[in-house]
């Protein structure tokens, strides 16, 4: 397996837009792409920064991808980016992630106050650890 980075600073005010973008536009669009496994999206917790990891089966399919679809997703995200991103390909060589729980994207119209989404995320996080070690989720 494979894990495509793609690290990018925003323009201001711009990460909810991205993740809607990212959720309309580019998750759907890679989900069609052979070999395709998974995407991760995170957003710094100002804001400024994002970051994507996607995970791919065998190497030939990241490398389709960064030469045919990647110039494409560029060009929707472009007006949010400020500059280029960074990209790098790894070789997955272990992982912790069975089961895992996800904080929902972004609203399109209501915005996220951080302490929420922070708050929803431990939830999240408790409620998959307590079912990996038998107890309850609270």
């Amino acid at each position: 397996m494979f894990a495509r980075k793609v690290a990018a600073r925003l323009k201001p005010n711009s990460v909810t837009e991205f993740a809607n973008l990212m959720e309309r536009e580019i998750l759907p669009w890679l989900r069609k792409q052979e070999g395709f496994l998974g995407l991760i999206t995170l957003a710094g917790t100002d804001g400024s920064e994002v970051a994507t990891i996607s995970f791919w089966d065998h190497k030939g399919n990241v490398q389709a991808y960064n030469s045919g679809g990647y110039p494409e997703a560029l060009k929707i995200l472009g007006e949010l980016l400020d500059g280029t991103p960074y990209v790098k390909t790894f070789e997955v060589v272990s992982s912790s992630f069975q089961k895992i729980g996800i904080v929902p994207p972004f609203p399109t119209e209501t915005p996220v106050h951080e302490t929420d989404a922070m708050q929803r995320g431990c939830e999240s996080y408790e409620s998959s650890i307590g079912e990996e070690i038998g107890q309850p989720a609270s």
